[in-house]
């Protein structure tokens, strides 16, 4: 067994080791954009010299304790002498090994340690890069100091300091007990790291689910129980949303939860939060917590979730991951490309499994969780395979319809064609006289569903989307009215006569008329817009960022079964038929259309009002007579 000697390292000085083929790696993957995770990589690596010593004692090369609460990691703060330290009962180094790992920029002890002893206990997992993640330090620190004792007989103390420059000292020192501490002489303009409360802050952030105490002045400051390293079969419902609160205070419950337990293609574990929340995707960006062992690493690696699933929480640990993980590297790395496509299938068979076994909780959650698997199954071919049998969608009236069952219920009356409706209210006028008939409305109405439409008739070449207001189904129009039959006095039908009424009171450009007998007394008219031509005129607003506007063109379809429409008719084939009269109905009956439709203009509501007042007035003056 080496030994190290007081006299061996006497009065010794020496110049710290760069090696050049070390610098590209360093500048490519570590990149430290906030000052306080050099605390981070301290206390990683007072844990990487903690779990080196347990592997030793579970293997039988060094008798002391496996267990956990017999190590911890203290953290010093002295405002008098301006000192941070990191101190822990780990492995401790000799001499060698400081020159080894320290002085030799961006040597991995850790790299080392695993390749000989090939550790595969995962509760002792190395965390990272010593020689690195050490000289964070100096961001903070105008002088770094080592105190070491190696748990190896007959070591003797170890003290290492350098200012940050090339050059450092190496000298014996007395240290009573086996492990490493760091001291920080904090730097002029970091005081602030010299504050009680902010370093609890870092630890609680960073630190907050290690394996072992770390303490300041004395206290433990971690929770020390990470719930996702827990055997499901173990936890309570309770102990998930605990959990929950625990990482998101003040948020209401979450909706489910998804227990990630990932071998392959990567090590991952953690649990993700389906939140209640209804405020679209950008707010709720940046909530997964990530961690590599235990260790916190950041909130913000979107690359690492599909961007329809940001609206998770929770916290995934990937000890494959590198500490200082990159954006970079995520969008290279093919096993984290594998690990993004899998949580999405988790999600999915989570999402299964509720429809499954628990629809009546499935749709109450539809509400709320819809918007973010529409857009993965647009997004995500594979997703859209694992979901498109459970994808709803609300039925006017009551509950809720997959499109198959949709198709299904309405393969008579529909013939492939599914109705719906963007708006409830505005759109009533034309909702119940579809009921009415027979045939079933489904409810699309959130911004994503215009994208969607499109996106399942790609899919399904044999549906078709129709706006209950852009198309007439079969089952409404009556084809064996007498409208269509010819009038031998006029030689024409009653349909002909009441268009050319139409046409001749109505100076609308653009405009179409056409005359049905619908299966109802109660509508004088609607207004029809072609489905796609709207669709078009939606997105070209949307892209251009304008307001929708009323379309140019449109079709005015009137009903011949309507009582006011057969006196129209009837006014006409008067001797001296009423031309005031009839332009004024005529132009009630198209406005009242184009306010049923909410397509009606500004300018177009001024006249109406004013044609409303004058049909009144006529009124009243009959009725008066």
């Amino acid at each position: 067994m080496a030994e190290d000697t007081a006299e061996a390292v006497k009065g010794e000085k020496g110049t710290i080791s760069v090696q050049m083929e070390n610098i590209f790696p360093i500048i490519k993957k570590w990149l430290y954009s906030e000052k306080d995770i050099f605390l981070r990589e301290l206390v990683s690596n007072s844990l990487d010299a903690i779990n080196k010593l347990r592997h030793l004692a579970s293997i039988g090369e060094w008798n002391g304790s496996k267990e956990s609460d017999d190590y911890y990691i203290d953290i010093i703060v002295d405002k008098e002498k301006g000192t941070l330290t990191v101190r822990d009962n780990g492995i401790g180094m000799t001499a060698d090994e400081i020159k080894q790992y320290i002085n030799e920029v961006a040597f991995s002890s850790a790299t080392e340690f695993v390749e000989k002893y090939k550790a595969g206990d995962e509760g002792s997992q190395i965390i990272g890069h010593f020689g690195l993640g050490f000289y964070s330090s100096f961001m903070v620190a105008s002088l770094v100091e080592i105190n070491s004792l190696s748990y190896r007989e007959g070591s003797s103390g170890i003290n290492w300091k350098c200012d940050g420059s090339p050059e450092f000292t190496l000298t014996p020192v007395q240290i009573g007990e086996r492990g490493t501490e760091v001291i920080l002489h904090i730097s002029d303009d970091e005081k602030e790291f010299l504050d009680e409360a902010r370093v609890r802050h870092i630890i609680r952030t960073y630190c907050d689910f290690l394996p072992v105490q770390v303490r300041l002045k004395g206290e433990v400051q971690n929770r020390r129980k990470p719930v996702w390293l827990e055997s499901p079969s173990s936890l309570q419902d309770k102990d998930y949303v605990d959990f929950y609160h625990y990482l998101y205070p003040g948020e209401g419950e979450p909706l489910f939860w998804i227990h990630l337990n990932v071998e392959f293609p990567v090590r991952a574990k953690g649990v993700l939060y389906f939140p209640k929340h209804t405020m679209g995707f950008e707010p709720l960006r940046g909530k997964i917590r990530f961690y590599y062992n235990q260790v916190y690493v950041s909130d913000n690696l979107k690359d690492l979730i599909p961007d329809f699933l940001m609206n998770l929480q929770g916290v995934i640990d990937c000890p494959d991951m590198p500490l200082n993980v990159s954006r970079s590297y995520l969008q290279s790395d093919p096993i984290m490309k594998k690990l993004s496509a899998h949580i999405a299938k988790k999600v999915a068979d989570e999402l299964n499994s509720l429809y499954k076994e628990k629809k009546d909780t499935y749709t109450s959650y539809w509400e709320e969780i819809n918007p973010f698997v529409k857009f993965g199954m647009m997004q995500n071919d594979k997703f859209y395979e694992q979901v498109k049998d459970i994808v709803i969608f609300k039925l006017l009236g009551d509950g809720y319809l997959t499109l198959d069952e949709y198709l299904e219920r309405n393969k008579e009356k529909a013939s492939g064609k599914v109705y719906y409706a963007s708006d409830e209210i505005a759109q009533s006028y034309y909702v119940k006289l579809f009921n009415e008939q027979g045939l079933e409305v489904l409810l699309m109405n959130s911004a994503i569903d215009s994208h969607l439409l499109n996106f399942l008739e790609m899919k399904k070449s044999d549906v078709k989307f129709i706006r209950i207001d852009s198309d007439l189904s079969e089952t409404i129009v009556d084809k064996d009215s007498e409208s269509k039959v010819i009038d031998p006095r006029t030689n024409r039908t009653a349909s002909e006569t009441i268009e050319e009424i139409f046409k001749t009171n109505l100076s609308v450009p653009k405009l179409t008329v056409k005359v049905e007998s619908l299966k109802t007394e109660n509508v004088p008219a609607m207004i029809i817009l072609d489905e796609y031509s709207r669709r078009f005129r939606e997105m070209s607003m949307l892209i251009m960022k304008k307001p929708a506007q009323a379309p140019e063109e449109h079709t005015l379809v009137v009903n011949a079964n309507n009582a006011l429409i057969r006196n129209l008719k009837k006014m006409s084939e008067k001797l001296s038929p009423p031309v005031e009269e009839m332009k004024l109905l005529v132009e009630e009956v198209y406005d009242i259309a184009l306010l049923a439709q909410h397509s009606i203009t500004a300018e177009r509501l001024e006249s109406t009002v004013s044609n409303t007042i004058k049909a009144l007035q006529l009124l009243s003056e009959k009725i008066a007579e």
